[in-house]
């Protein structure tokens, strides 16, 4: 699908860096930015009352309605259509209201800043893919982002979210010159990737005129995210497309082993589906 609205989602101290990478995506495809600015209250003061603790909480406001206000100023300097919305957390996790917001976006974007935030990268996805259902592009810091790739690495495993990841990817596959759906020891059964493993999804892409390899990898005692991030590099790849897994109960999130191990080595941008 084409990405016309991407949101992305920042801490109220650290905006630079991921607002770059959001601009310079939005302008690749003509995308309308949504920025959401989050400001977190101390942990374990919202109880207190105190005239002390009152006081805080209204310079915290002041001060995230002043990084929204830099938001603006920078982004009306990039002749970008833009809107800037804040939040201000103080009780649970601000999760739900990402959701809600990523309802309306195509695309959801963490960056270098984000990423190196443990605790606000997880509310992000969690909002975003357990809740919205919506793409997730992940930036790690040092990578290049791009939402033109020449080469694109599918992790394919035949399951439900890959599927996912593959339709929300799309668009940029059939602008690819090449991808290549990339499967780690696969189970060759009926029930599982099939006889022939990789080739009904290999079939399905074809059919969208894009350029596909199936590559069949062994694990060889490393571990899958290992297997995957290598093969990304020797392929040249630009972004790797992955099915996230995990599950998301009483706003507590927990990925699965694959995905959190691919977040943990990430190299190259990761644009995750569910």
């Amino acid at each position: 699908m084409p990405f016309k609205t991407i949101l992305s989602v920042t801490g109220a101290t650290t905006i630079d860096d991921d607002l770059r990478v959001a601009t310079d995506l939005c302008r690749q495809v003509g995308a309308h930015l949504s920025a959401l600015v989050i400001a977190r209250a101390p942990t374990g003061r919202y109880a207190t009352l105190s005239p002390g603790w009152l006081e805080e909480r209204d310079q915290n406001l002041q001060a995230l309605d002043a990084c929204a206000k830099r938001v603006r100023e920078k982004l009306a300097r990039n002749e970008l259509s833009f809107d800037v919305g804040s939040l201000y957390v103080e009780v649970a996790g601000p999760n739900f209201d990402i959701g809600e917001r990523a309802h309306y976006a195509d695309l959801v974007l963490v960056g270098p800043s984000v990423f190196r935030d443990s605790d606000l990268k997880q509310q992000v996805m969690d909002g975003c893919l357990f809740q919205a259902g919506r793409p997730l592009l992940i930036a790690p810091p040092g990578s290049t982002s791009t939402l033109q790739p020449k080469t694109i690495l599918l992790a394919w495993d035949s399951r439900q979210s890959s599927a996912h990841a593959a339709q929300q990817a799309l668009e940029l596959m059939v602008n690819a010159r090449s991808v290549h759906v990339t499967m780690v020891d696969p189970n060759a059964a009926p029930w599982a990737s099939g006889e022939e493993p990789g080739a009904d999804v290999a079939a399905y892409l074809a059919r969208h005129r894009i350029n596909v390899t199936v590559d069949i990898l062994p694990s060889a005692g490393r571990s899958v995210a290992q297997v995957l991030q290598q093969h990304a590099v020797d392929v040249a790849a630009d972004v790797i497309v992955m099915g996230a897994y995990g599950h998301s109960r009483l706003r507590e999130f927990i990925v699965g082993g694959v995905t959190r191990s691919m977040l943990a080595e990430a190299r190259l941008p990761i644009l995750m589906g569910r």
